[in-house]
Order: structure tokens, then sequence, then C-alpha cells
């Protein structure tokens, strides 16, 4: 944009000098005979050129449009306001050495948590397990057919489990019944219970006294 700006400036300058010179110069269409009431018509080798002041001038020109380019223009860029400079960090003040003193030593005269000793097993799991007078087993089907039985078998040792067949005679004919145990605890029969129970096995609780 500022280059357009000069641009013009510069061709307006010399445009004015040309018009000067023009003006200050013999006009082609002046009688210059200075006869009046005689018209002499010239041949046309006596045609005078109309640009002929402009030859002699061209130095003019150019000295004046040089001047004009000589002239310095400043081009002030638009100045940006400076960004705030960030607020220093404020560092954390220390206590007085007085009051930190103070403070140490009232957690060195602090006497430390005591740790409350370890709570002893409750009695009432000793009576219960002493008053358990029954023997569990874990009964995984009864079958009349022996080879069913030793499937089942086989099924239980796969997952850890020892079972062990008994027969028991009915009037249908002889039960084979695969049992696991005995559990003298109560609680040991519910983890194999309930581990039988996660792999699909259903199982029928046997109690009998000891």
């Amino acid at each position: 944009m500022v280059g357009i700006i000069i641009g013009l400036v510069i061709g307006l300058g010399i445009a004015v000098v040309v018009a000067l010179v023009i003006t200050k110069g013999a006009s082609p269409f002046t009688d210059k005979s200075g006869k009046a009431g005689k018209s002499a018509e010239p041949t046309a080798g006596q045609i005078a050129d109309p640009n002929k002041p402009m030859y002699g001038n061209k130095e003019a020109a150019k000295e004046a449009a040089r001047d004009f380019s000589k002239e310095p223009r400043e081009i002030v860029a638009p100045t940006q306001p400076a960004a705030p400079a960030p607020a220093p960090a404020q560092q954390p003040k220390a206590p007085p050495p007085d009051a930190l003193q103070e403070l140490i030593g009232t957690l060195k005269d602090k006497p430390a948590p005591k740790t409350p000793a370890a709570a002893a097993p409750a009695p009432q799991a000793k009576a219960d397990a002493a008053s358990d007078k029954w023997i569990y087993y874990l009964q995984a089907g009864a079958f009349h057919d022996m080879s069913d039985a030793e499937s089942t078998r086989g099924k239980l040792a796969l997952l850890g489990f020892e079972a062990a067949i008994s027969d028991r005679s009915t009037d249908a004919g002889v039960l084979h019944r695969v049992r696991i145990g005995p559990f003298n605890q109560l609680e040991a029969m519910n983890r194999a219970r309930t581990k039988l129970s996660e792999n699909g096995i259903d199982v029928a609780v046997v109690r009998n006294q000891k």
C-alpha cells in the first residue's frame, strides 16, 4: 500500500513539471510570422514539432524526479503493546525458627501411639468345634450300575476330591453310593460343597453321629 502511494506521488510530480515546461515554452499553434492579415501555410518540411519544447527539458524532469525520490519517507509500523510480564511465583514462607523448634520439641515429647494388640480368637469357635458331635459326608450320587459310580468318582478325582464307593441293599436292588468324606468340621464340608457346586456337581449332605 505504501509503495503504491509513493508511485502516485512521483507520477504526479513529473506531470506537474512537464505541465510547467509546456506552459513556459512556445506554443506550436501560435503565429510565428508576426504578420497581421497574412496566413502563410507552412510546407510539410516546415511544420514545427509540438513536442519539441519537451525534448529540451527532459533533463529538468529527470532532476525533479530524482530530487523527489531522494526525500526519505519514514514508514511507521504500528506498534503493538508489549505483553505483560508474568507475575513472579510466590515462594512459601518458612515458619520462624523459634516456632519450628517448638514444633520439633513438641513432637519429640509426645509419646508414640500404642498399637493395639491383636484380638485373641474368640473362644466361641473352639466351643462350637468341641460341641460338633457329627461326621459329615458329601454324596455325589447312588447308582444301580457300577460303571456309573466309577465314572462319577473319576470326575471328582479330576477336581481334587477323593471319593469312596459304598454299597447298600434296598428293595429295588443294590445301590452304589459315591461319597466324599468324612469331614469332622462343618466349615470344611461347606468349603468342599461350594467348590463342587461351582463345577456343576450337586451333592447331598449326609450326617452321622460320632
